[in-house]
């Protein structure tokens, strides 16, 4: 991850912000707050933070609009904190665009991992060779490069779903669970979170699926969790 980087933490609850922010700098984090969406905005855009810890519920502009206009320009991890627990917030939370979704209280070991993991994937790796290219079928995976193509036609990917279509890629013709899923994809041992892996497999099927509805690509194992068609 990159040193020292930079995390902008979106909340309005004074006594909170202290907290978190007192944690966050002794991981060894460099923080910068706003307080509502507007200045969150403006805060992406003056001080190009490396991963944003967003909450749901601001003055103004709510955190799901930040989220959606964040989106527009910027691929930085969004990471939103919010009390609501309902699976129903949590989807809307990433259809909007976050990467990961941490509900409150939080506890601070918790977040620490999910924000090393979202720095992660954030990270591009070297320059290409011949080497660090999967094909599976139509499906190209080229590592080097972080690029994916079904036939000729190239599908972008945000830095999750290219590291989730790596990781089934890897595993191609085997079926992973959920919590494999979560725990490699996410960082995570957190079994009550994997809606949030349905969704993803939901975007990737609309990218990479000729009929999202019935994909022949990743295949669902019905009760046990997904398959990469080998």
């Amino acid at each position: 991850m990159p040193k020292h980087a930079r995390i902008l933490l979106v909340e309005d609850e004074p006594a909170f912000v202290e907290t978190l922010r007192f944690q966050l700098q002794r991981a060894g984090y460099d923080v910068r707050v706003a307080s509502d969406g507007d200045a969150a905005l403006a805060a992406v855009q003056r001080a190009k933070p490396d991963l944003i810890l967003l909450d749901l519920i601001l003055p103004g502009l709510d955190g799901m609009e930040v989220c959606r206009r964040i989106r527009d320009t910027s691929t930085t991890p969004i990471i939103m904190l919010t009390a609501r627990t309902g699976v129903g917030d949590k989807v809307t939370g990433l259809e909007a665009g976050a990467d990961d979704y941490v509900t409150k209280p939080i506890q601070t070991r918790e977040l620490l991992a999910r924000i090393k993991a979202a720095l992660r994937r954030a990270q591009l790796p070297p320059a290409s060779d011949t080497t660090m290219i999967m094909t599976i079928g139509d499906l190209k995976i080229d590592l080097g490069r972080h690029s994916v193509f079904v036939g000729d036609r190239e599908v972008p990917l945000r830095a999750k779903e290219f590291e989730f279509l790596t990781y089934l890629a890897r595993n191609a013709g085997q079926v992973v669970t959920r919590e494999q899923i979560m725990r490699r994809v996410w960082g995570v041992d957190d079994a009550e979170d994997s809606r949030t892996v349905d969704v993803h497999v939901r975007w990737l099927r609309e990218k990479l699926e000729r009929d999202p509805s019935r994909p022949k690509l990743l295949q669902t194992v019905r009760n046990v969790g997904y398959r990469l068609a080998g």
